[in-house]
């Protein structure tokens, strides 16, 4: 051999070992529950499904070294175990359980000697600092008036709420909607104006605002539902609902984020329609208030990364339900409107950064029920919409949270009811 050989490791055998720019990366994403790994190799370990068990070689020269790298960020979720196959690691036998399970975390090993065997060179956990763009617009569909209607308004970056635009689908209210894939937005469940059928049939919309024909989607069919974005890819979750106007239901449904329903999950929490939803966090949601068997509640239940219903929180404000709820500031949200036993009510509450409900406030604009809302803007939101009267108005939020005075309907834009709203496109 010539040459000059920079930054190696000379093995006791004098072979020169693989520097640390030039492992050997294998090309498969390991997501086997347990895979062998050779030295000087670098892996790429998915645990997005399960934990895996990593076994090291049984024989390694000093300065063989082994790269694991967690590639989907998953190891927080399913951890990895680490199998040293008869030799020491860190000083430790084999006998020893040596685990990871931070998610982002990376492991580099090198081999030392029979004494201390593999040593970690580092398990640094790299930040996750990707930030995917915000929602800027979004689409209210669906509802209507007494004849229910097949139309939607689009909302552009700046709030303004356009005409009625006809839509695709079935007349139907007690509907619910939510963002999925990042910059879509899908509309599912809900009860057939004409005929009173409670479906769960699904419309699908575009991140150009375009409403696609309905599809069959999956689980109970229902009305009264809430629905929120949840995760780090873009899925959504549907939850709670009615079979008929007197009972409810305590079950959910994640949506992925290519806009497909999955079959129902068993619920968490009180059971209960006509409740709202709204993303907060990163990547966190939360549904609240609603109606029960009978009575009204404040109660609420948050829904962690990976689309899990968190028990029951004890609820904050006045129990109330058929109110709307939406995202604002980037990672918070806020619960507007909506009817108590005897009265509409015009009274808000925010939800902080850490799922943290805040006490009401008193309302700004005309008080309403069976209204819904949107985020737009990135950082904003609308409540839009309403009964008594099926009203066209919308109520402006800041990214503050402060909710402006009514805003009457343009021209062109009918008055909606029991209808869902969403945010949808990453351009302005």
């Amino acid at each position: 051999m010539s040459g000059t050989v920079e930054k190696n490791i000379v093995r006791e055998s004098g072979i020169v070992a693989a520097s640390a720019v030039g492992l050997k990366w294998n090309a498969d994403i390991v997501t086997a529950s347990t895979v062998t790994v050779e030295g000087n190799n670098g892996y790429w370990i998915n645990t997005t499904s399960n934990a895996i068990t990593i076994t090291l070689p049984s024989a390694a020269e000093k300065g063989d070294q082994i790269v694991l790298i967690d590639y989907a960020r998953t190891w927080g979720t399913n951890k990895i175990i680490i199998d040293s196959n008869g030799l020491n690691y860190q000083g430790q036998a084999d006998t020893y359980t040596v685990e990871y399970n931070t998610s982002g975390q990376s492991l580099n090993i090198v081999f030392s000697d029979s004494t201390k065997g593999w040593i970690p060179l580092d398990d640094d956990v790299a930040a996750f600092e990707p930030v995917a763009p915000a929602t800027q617009r979004g689409i209210f569909a669906f509802g209507g008036n007494s004849s229910g209607t097949c139309t939607a308004n689009l909302v552009n970056s700046s709030g303004a709420i356009a005409a009625d635009v006809d839509i695709a689908g079935t007349p139907k209210n007690n509907i619910g909607a939510s963002t999925y894939g990042g910059d879509k937005a899908i509309f599912a469940f809900g009860e057939v104006q004409s005929s009173g059928s409670k479906i769960n049939l699904r419309s699908l919309v575009s991140n150009s605002g375009v409403v696609a024909s309905e599809a069959s989607g999956a689980g109970t069919a229902r009305m009264l539902v809430a629905a929120s974005t949840f995760g780090s890819s873009g899925q959504a979750i549907f939850g709670y609902g009615a079979t008929a106007s007197v009972n409810a239901l305590s079950m959910s449904n994640i949506v992925n984020n290519s806009g497909v329903i999955a079959s129902d999950v068993t619920g968490v929490g009180t059971e209960r329609r006509m409740l709202a939803a709204a993303r907060y966090g990163s990547g966190l949601a939360i549904f609240a208030y609603g109606i029960p068997g009978s009575g009204r509640t404040a109660v609420s239940n948050k829904v962690n990364t990976s689309g899990v219903i968190a028990s029951d929180t004890t609820g904050v404000g006045t129990a109330r339900s058929s109110l709307a709820a939406t995202a604002f500031g980037g990672d918070k949200a806020i619960f507007g409107y909506g009817e108590d036993a005897d009265n509409s009510l015009s009274v808000t509450n925010k939800v902080s950064n850490t799922g943290v409900v805040a006490a009401d406030v008193s309302g700004v604009g005309t008080v309403r029920y069976t209204l819904s809302a949107t985020d737009f803007g990135g950082d904003k939101g609308v409540f839009f919409g309403g009964t008594p009267n099926v009203v066209s108005i919308s109520n402006l939020v800041s990214n503050t949270g402060v909710v402006a005075s009514d805003t009457a309907g343009a021209s062109g834009v009918t008055g909606k009811h029991l209808a869902a709203g969403a945010g949808f496109s990453f351009s302005a």
